[in-house]
């Protein structure tokens, strides 16, 4: 089994992080943030990946530490519990539809971070979370997990829905990404014959 745990404790923020990547689904969720524990929750369902968050966060001064340090400790997890990324399918993609919404989502476990981000929203809270903070999740996320990611809505115009596919969509290309593919179970996915770097 491919498990690892993050503490990650800062002035701003107190988080608590376990990620199986062979799981089934199963979560528990706790930031403070209702909308982003929904979302959290799409992401372990979908991904397949077990996903225990409990995050402590100075909620009293804004949502922005909080969201910003999940990103990273979720991605720090998934990242270590990697390893030397032996023998994974490295790359996913998945269309996620939504009712009238359509998200594509691509990635590359590649070791080198970059986000590429297009998606608008027209309110600036679903529930109690900034719209505003979405992107910088999927960007520390990203950063921290060595993933170049790729995220376009497409087309739609229901904010819940805009955002919902996009974790979907993530959770989708991440399980194809992570897979062990039998046929390469004992090599590094890289010409190089490791990951990351320039």
């Amino acid at each position: 089994m491919r498990i690892a745990e993050i503490h990650r404790k800062t002035a701003e923020t107190s988080i608590d992080v376990v990620v199986n990547l062979d799981g089934t689904g199963l979560y528990t969720v706790s930031t403070g943030i209702g909308f982003l524990d929904h979302m959290l929750e799409q992401l372990s369902r979908h991904s397949l990946i077990d996903l225990q968050v409990k995050t402590v966060g100075d909620l009293h001064v804004d949502q922005h530490h909080t969201t910003e340090d999940t990103g990273i400790a979720i991605g720090e997890a998934i990242a270590k519990a990697l390893g030397d990324k032996r023998g994974i399918a490295r790359y996913g993609t998945a269309y996620s539809p939504m009712d009238e919404t359509l998200t594509r989502v691509a990635l590359d476990i590649s070791g080198r971070p970059w986000l590429v981000w297009k998606a608008a929203f027209n309110v600036q809270r679903l529930g109690e979370w900034d719209t505003e903070l979405i992107e910088h999740w999927f960007h520390s996320f990203a950063q921290s997990a060595g993933i170049t990611l790729h995220v376009e809505n497409l087309y739609g115009s229901n904010n819940h829905h805009i955002v919902e596919s996009c974790y979907k969509g993530l959770a989708r290309a991440l399980r194809q990404a992570v897979e062990i593919d039998p046929r390469k179970a004992d090599s590094i996915p890289s010409t190089k014959g490791m990951l990351g770097g320039a």
